[in-house]
């Protein structure tokens, strides 16, 4: 697909077919901006972008369907874009998930390879595509979504606080390493989420996933959306690098206040 000018910024957001990718690649477009939106679940992916390209700002929207965990797949995908599609102004590392909830003893490998590859892999695979693009261009802002896991652990979930710990020291290091090429980092940290999050780390129990959310309002994939936009729309000189942002019910990762 050839993109018809560069009047309009772009953003390439990662994890696009449900949940916080989704929300942040809806709230782009009706900000105006073009999208190169990526997943693994082709129907969906193409469903929302000709939603998307559809709406009355007329964006452009280019959707990449791979699996970030693939090297080959991600490297292959992005590497093939178009230079028009490549003059990226901002990457949304979303694609992430967490697999199961129990004891380091009792976790099944496979699952910390999923969280690892996805969580941490997936998001420098991206980054170290788009990265050089912006450096030749001397503009860019990458936002990491990370999570409250990677400032605080629970019993339980040791692999995937692990991932989330590195998300946020990856995140540091490159805000460290493209600030001289005039490139802005941040960090987004969510708390409780209702998405489709805790029904990927139950495997499909919806009950069990329902049970996460009980007796609270947590934070929907448009709050988290908003924040996304908020430090991306903010003046050259403005970076707002790291945003911890928390359902009114949760003072900390493990002390929620839940109604009877």
């Amino acid at each position: 697909m050839e993109r018809r000018g560069t009047d309009r910024k772009l953003a390439l957001v990662t994890g696009a077919t449900s949940g916080i990718g989704e929300a942040v690649a809806c709230k782009l477009a009706a900000t105006g901006w073009d999208l190169v939106v990526t997943g693994r679940r082709a129907d969906r992916l193409h469903a929302l972008s000709k939603e998307l390209a559809g709406g009355d700002r007329q964006v452009q929207v280019l959707p990449l369907v791979f699996d970030v965990c693939d090297e080959a797949a991600t490297f292959a995908a992005l590497e093939g874009l178009d230079e028009a599609w490549q003059t990226v102004d901002l990457l949304v590392n979303n694609a992430g998930l967490s697999q199961s909830l129990e004891p380091v003893h009792r976790q099944d490998p496979a699952d910390w390879d999923r969280m690892i590859d996805t969580n941490i892999k997936g998001l420098l695979r991206v980054s170290r595509v788009v990265a050089p693009w912006m450096r030749r261009r001397g503009i860019g802002h990458i936002i990491n979504l990370g999570s409250i896991a990677g400032k605080e652990v629970y019993a339980n979930g040791a692999v995937y606080c692990a991932t989330k710990h590195a998300v946020e020291a990856i995140t540091r290091s490159m805000r460290l390493e493209l600030n001289p090429d005039g490139i802005k980092v941040g960090l987004i940290a969510p708390g409780l989420v209702e998405t489709e999050f805790s029904v990927v780390r139950f495997k499909g129990d919806l009950q069990r996933a329902a049970a996460v959310y009980q007796g609270l309002e947590p934070l929907l994939a448009d709050d988290i959306a908003d924040a996304v936009w908020y430090m991306a729309s903010r003046p050259p000189h403005v970076h707002v690098a790291d945003m911890l942002i928390l359902p009114a019910a949760q003072a900390s990762i493990g002390q929620i206040t839940r109604l009877n």
